[in-house]
């Protein structure tokens, strides 16, 4: 394996190419001080860089919605995201998937400018580490299925502060996550928005089926996932029928199987909702149907490299959204 420690990946920051250990930010940076920074997280297939222009698109969304006044164009972006990825190419064989990053935070806030001595800018970080740090170790969630509870944490609505938008401010995310450490290191959380329908969880979008048809809550109140996009898209092709709508616990467990997508896992069963088994409380075969067209597009096997990852060492848990365990 060619991924070497952490110090020697090489991160774009603030106009700089550094070594990742000498990578810094401002104590008054505004992602520091608000949270207020977006950012993007992807991963490859083969060291195909998988939906990247679609990630570079929602970032840029996210900042106009923020009003972050980022200068560079999106094509000026991708110049910069490729040649950090070049810069750390030599890091991962043929085996070792990447898992780039990229951060947007607005800056130094301005009652610090005297500080610094300089006009102050929005901030740009573009790093990249090995996607087995993420999905190493969660073979069994496959095999399986995941748990998921439902939080006290209720999801954030759009009229108070905007899902849609990709940002660092994640406390609620973070408070559903303690509270499942609590239930198990097995234990994912699933939170409902402020009607009492399903939103999504900390990290990804959920989907059920019921009768040969895929449903998944409106995208109202949850961040949009481009992999939610992506495997409606792939229903499509597999001409299954997949419906936005409002959707409550009560469909969960009448449900006959379920999933959550997320851009590192791409699509994860769910066996059990609340203690209770969803259908028999194994993986389906509607999930089995996505992987393997899933892993056919892209030319590999979703699930095997998965298990191969889990088999030859990580740093990651079975339930990486668990604070403690991440």
């Amino acid at each position: 394996m060619k991924n070497g420690k952490l110090q020697n990946y090489i991160a774009y920051v603030d106009g700089q190419f550094v070594e990742q250990r000498e990578a810094k930010i401002s104590i008054y940076d505004s992602a520091l001080m608000f949270g207020d920074m977006v950012f993007e997280m992807m991963r490859t297939f083969r060291h195909e860089h998988f939906l990247i222009g679609e990630h570079i698109e929602r970032l840029y969304a996210s900042m106009r919605y923020l009003k972050i006044p980022f200068p560079m164009a999106q094509d000026e972006m991708r110049k910069l995201y490729d040649e950090t990825m070049e810069r750390n190419a030599a890091f991962f064989d043929e085996k070792e998937e990447m898992r780039p990053l990229i951060n947007v935070s607005r800056g130094v806030l301005p009652i610090y400018q005297d500080v610094y001595g300089h006009a102050l800018r929005p901030n740009l970080i573009i790093s990249v580490f090995p996607l087995r740090w993420t999905i190493g170790a969660t073979y069994p969630n496959y095999v399986n299925g995941i748990s998921m509870y439902v939080a006290s944490q209720r999801a954030i609505p759009a009229d108070l502060l905007e899902p849609k938008v990709k940002n660092r401010s994640r406390m609620h995310y973070q408070l559903a996550n303690l509270e499942m450490r609590e239930i198990g290191a097995h234990a994912w959380a699933l939170l409902l928005d402020t009607d009492g329908f399903l939103a999504e969880g900390t990290g990804s979008n959920i989907f059920l089926v019921k009768d040969g048809k895929i449903f998944t809550p409106e995208g109202r109140n949850i961040l949009r996932g481009i992999t939610r996009r992506y495997v409606m898209d792939l229903a499509k092709e597999l001409n299954v029928s997949c419906e936005e709508k409002n959707l409550n616990v009560y469909d969960l467990y009448q449900a006959d199987e379920a999933f959550v997508t997320s851009t590192p896992y791409c699509i994860v069963p769910v066996t059990k909702i609340n203690g209770v088994n969803i259908g028999s409380g194994k993986p389906g075969l509607m999930v089995k149907r996505l992987l393997d067209h899933w892993s056919q597009k892209v030319g590999v096997d979703i699930v095997g490299q998965v298990k191969y990852y889990s088999e030859t060492g990580t740093q990651s848990s079975s339930n990486p959204f668990v604070e403690l365990k991440r």
